[in-house]
């Protein structure tokens, strides 16, 4: 992940909220026969110090991404969107790409089967108690210990992560402005998510914008790969 110092999160409270409202997640592993990717749902263990996710995978998908053997990566895409250069008024400007992304590094423990059980049933109930008839897992359990015995759950402990939220906190006030006007009510890339993201970072007003500087600032930012340090957390 490019580490461009105005977009760099360091903050775990703003990975933990990132994987809160972005479960759908992709598990990278290097593998003894290369590159293997998953995706799987996860969930955030919110009793643990630190960055703790839990989550279950298929058979054979353990044996396939080696779970449990070395590190894997685990990536986290909130809420992400096209930027036109039209918003920008008149200034000259080039196309660009908000989004809000994390990169989750850390060796996966492998659950017992009770835990296992355990996991998937909080992963049922966190996604199902908004419904008003929400159906458990443990509703019907002989069926639902049948299914689960084709699966592998696994914890990760985050040991170290990357993150960045780009959301345009390199532009003045009224380009911002504009940006969050067209992801909210726009004809062609609405995106009422990112503008929600967008106001969170900048406030209900774009003139309590950029922290990040001047535009020249920021462009010389984007040029240059910054030595800023991943964030290490610290194992338990």
């Amino acid at each position: 992940m490019r580490h461009t110092p105005s977009y760099i999160v360091t903050d775990p409270d703003e990975v933990k909220r990132l994987i809160r409202g972005n479960a759908w997640a992709t598990i990278v592993s290097n593998t003894a026969k290369g590159l293997v990717a998953s995706h799987y749902p996860v969930i955030l263990e919110e009793d643990r110090e630190g960055i703790s996710i839990v989550s279950h995978v298929g058979r054979p998908d353990d044996r396939a991404l080696e779970l449990g053997q070395h590190e894997v990566m685990v990536i986290i895409q909130g809420p992400h969107g096209y930027v036109s250069p039209s918003w920008y008024g008149d200034k000259p400007a080039v196309p660009t790409w908000n989004h809000v992304t994390a990169h989750l590094y850390g060796v996966p423990e492998i659950l017992s089967d009770e835990e296992n059980w355990r996991v998937l049933s909080e992963l049922v109930s966190h996604f199902e108690h908004k419904l008003p008839e929400p159906k458990l897992l443990e509703d019907n359990e002989e069926y639902g210990r049948r299914i689960v015995s084709g699966t592998v759950g696994f914890r990760m402990l985050v040991t170290r992560f990357e993150a960045r939220s780009k959301l345009s906190q390199d532009k003045p006030a009224d380009v911002v402005d504009n940006v969050m006007t067209e992801l909210e009510h726009g004809a062609n890339y609405a995106h009422p998510d990112l503008a929600a993201e967008m106001h969170r970072v900048h406030g209900g007003a774009a003139s309590a914008t950029t922290g990040s500087g001047s535009g020249s600032d920021s462009h010389t930012a984007e040029a240059t790969d910054a030595a800023t340090a991943t964030p290490r957390i610290p194992e338990s």
